[in-house]
């Protein structure tokens, strides 16, 4: 419940904002809103910016709305896979991708997603270093990564909102497979809390195998798809450290995060 009114308000607030962008240009084509006369300068076009970044936050779980994501974790472990990992709550991060050639030159649109994504980045991971339940783990290491996205698409640049891309796509495959996997090991043993499992790689081995995988993925580590995505990451952070602090805060949750993959994937196992 609490899931559907966060992001029910939040699709509320999202289609007033796109109305007042199609009031402004008059075409309901996000193709065509691109590079209209008159909109950056309209007195509606902050309105509609603040509307549509509401829509983005709650669809995916953004500070201060990044409480509804961990809760939703009651519900069945496939669903919190394709759900909750890789395809729901990127909705948003989407949705930030399609409007930054309309909105990347209106005032707030990029500082705000990149102040947003940052502090979001560092609520996820922080939180997830409280939690025992290895699904709750990796939900807020979900709203991480949701954070970090936004912070890519927040810096404007061209390779930024590249490497959103390829990090999106990655996170995907490697958090919607460590989803099932504790879904197994649940299965399993009754629990997922990772301090009470270990050496479970006897009796699951194919389990851990892909744990292992993944756990590479999740780490950023060679060769996998993680490594490209966090590689290209780390390349973009780094020239835009100087003028912009705030990056310091992805590099922050990303050292977390690799920890954590470690923990979550490889403790019950080994």
């Amino acid at each position: 419940h609490q899931a559907l009114m966060v992001t029910g308000i939040g699709g509320l607030a999202l289609l007033c904002g796109l109305l007042i962008l199609s009031s402004i240009t008059g075409t309901t084509r996000l193709s065509e809103m691109a590079g209209a006369p008159g909109l950056l300068g309209n007195p509606l076009t902050p309105a509609a910016v603040a509307l549509i970044l509401a829509g983005c936050c709650t669809k995916s779980a953004q500070w201060p709305f990044h409480f509804w994501l961990p809760n939703a974790m009651a519900a069945p472990t496939p669903v919190s896979a394709y759900l909750h990992s890789s395809t729901m709550v990127k909705a948003g991060v989407y949705l930030a991708l399609r409007c930054h050639p309309i909105l990347s030159g209106a005032p707030g649109w990029g500082c705000a997603l990149a102040w947003l994504g940052a502090a979001t980045a560092l609520a996820g991971t922080v939180s997830a270093l409280r939690e025992r339940d290895m699904k709750r783990q990796l939900a807020y290491l979900t709203v991480g990564a949701l954070g970090t996205l936004m912070l890519l698409i927040g810096l404007g640049s061209e390779k930024a909102v590249q490497t959103a891309v390829i990090y999106l796509v990655a996170h995907a495959f490697y958090k919607g497979s460590l989803f099932m996997l504790v879904g197994g090991v649940d299965h399993a043993t009754g629990t997922r809390d990772a301090s009470n499992l270990g050496g479970l790689r006897k009796v699951m081995p194919i389990t851990a195998a892909c744990a292992l995988a993944a756990a590479v993925s999740m780490a950023g580590a060679p060769p996998s798809m993680g490594f490209i995505g966090k590689e290209s990451l780390l390349g973009v952070l780094w020239q835009a450290t100087p003028d912009r602090p705030y990056v310091w805060v992805a590099y922050l949750s990303g050292s977390i995060m690799a920890a954590l993959a470690l923990w979550v994937a490889l403790r019950p196992f080994w």
